[in-house]
């Protein structure tokens, strides 16, 4: 199902268009994929965050930018935003946040039959902002055998507590890999990602590891190309076709699950 608000834009020369919910917003959250001390395309290249936040303050110059990420590393926050030379975006209404450290609010699943988890405990800024963008990285790991494509639904795996979701390693979220990534990913949107109005793909490169590692250095393959639209789901789908890659399964389980999707 294609969504005609979907757009591919060359990302030498993008500059981004919020969401209408944007340009009345008192305060705007950005999730970008920022959970690695690894530059594009482990994690957003500098340049296509930088015009996102560019195009919402041409659109409404007013408004709180909360940038919100939860780290996949033993760094933290501050110490990887320095590492990739994010701290000089951080000034006047420009805010960074770790959501790790947020208070948190357990958000009920809303798709049809759960997998795992009948509610989810993410910030409750969530639901306190007036609009959400999702901006991930363009990834595709082998998990059990799978591929497993990360886009900007997956990228929202930062917004999950590490003291509620981690597994054997303290860094990770690891109760979020099992049964499977694609399956926990239609619990993921039936509890937060329908919240988003907006979806962002950074494919200027498109990150490829043969195994399940996820921020191997010089990984990529020049694609250069932003995919945006209001569809979270819509927006992964472009991103797929637009590197010829399968779409991924969570795709269909979702929109099968979830009839809200959208």
């Amino acid at each position: 199902m294609n969504d005609p608000t979907v757009s591919t834009l060359s990302s030498d020369r993008f500059l981004y268009t919020p969401p209408p919910s944007a340009l009345s917003a008192k305060q705007i959250l950005i999730k970008p994929n920022l959970g690695y001390p690894v530059p594009h395309p482990v994690t957003v290249s500098l340049h296509v965050l930088t015009q996102v936040i560019k195009g919402i303050q041409l659109a409404n110059p007013h408004a709180d930018i909360l940038i919100v990420e939860g780290v996949c590393s033993a760094r933290s926050l501050n110490d990887i935003a320095a590492t990739l030379t994010i701290q000089p975006l951080i000034k006047d209404k420009i805010h960074l946040l770790d959501a790790d450290t947020l208070p948190l609010t357990d958000y009920p699943n809303r798709c049809t039959k759960p997998v795992r988890f009948s509610s989810m405990w993410a910030p409750a800024l969530l639901q306190e902002v007036d609009c959400r963008i999702s901006l991930g990285a363009f990834k595709s790991t082998q998990l059990k055998g799978e591929t497993l494509i990360s886009a900007s639904l997956k990228n929202l795996y930062g917004l999950f507590p590490r003291s509620r979701y981690k597994a054997r390693s303290p860094n990770s979220r690891g109760q979020l890999h099992r049964p499977s990534v694609p399956l926990i990913l239609q619990d993921v949107y039936g509890c937060i990602g329908h919240l988003f109005d907006a979806g962002v793909v950074d494919a200027t490169y498109m990150y490829s590891s043969p195994d399940w590692k996820p921020d191997r250095s010089g990984a990529g393959t020049f694609l250069n190309q932003v995919i945006v639209g209001s569809s979270l789901l819509a927006v992964d789908q472009a991103a797929c076709d637009m590197a010829q890659v399968p779409i991924p399964s969570y795709i269909e389980g979702i929109r099968q699950n979830c009839p809200f999707a959208t």
